[in-house]
């Protein structure tokens, strides 16, 4: 009998409940190097999408570019000129970025 019995029936929460310390400080970096950041790129993805509007260049997932011509505020997809007189419709979602944003212009009679 090579092991005491003192030592065979040591276990369970002996140490205090400190074993599921390292994985519960993982999941806290995970959340900020990882989760958070994420979560906030797609926010700003969302709302670069939904700010678009004619005249704005764009570069699609694809690597497209070209210019919005037509963009319907509810719609789904916009219409982006990639070249002379080629247009084709473009769902907002895949649009990557904005490269030029145009700036609303400003009435005549002011």
């Amino acid at each position: 009998m090579l092991i005491t019995p003192a030592f065979a029936q040591s276990g369970g929460f002996a140490e205090g409940g400190l074993g599921l310390m390292p994985i519960i400080l993982v999941m806290i970096i995970f959340y900020f190097l990882l989760i958070r950041p994420q979560q906030k790129r797609a926010k700003q993805h969302k709302q670069m999408i939904a700010a678009v509007g004619r005249g704005d260049k764009i570069i699609t997932n694809g690597g497209l570019t070209g210019t919005i011509v037509r963009a319907v505020e509810d719609s789904e997809t916009v219409e982006v000129e990639i070249a002379k007189d080629v247009k084709v419709n473009v769902v907002r979602a895949m649009i990557a970025d904005v490269r030029d944003k145009t700036e609303p212009k400003a009435d005549a009679k002011k």
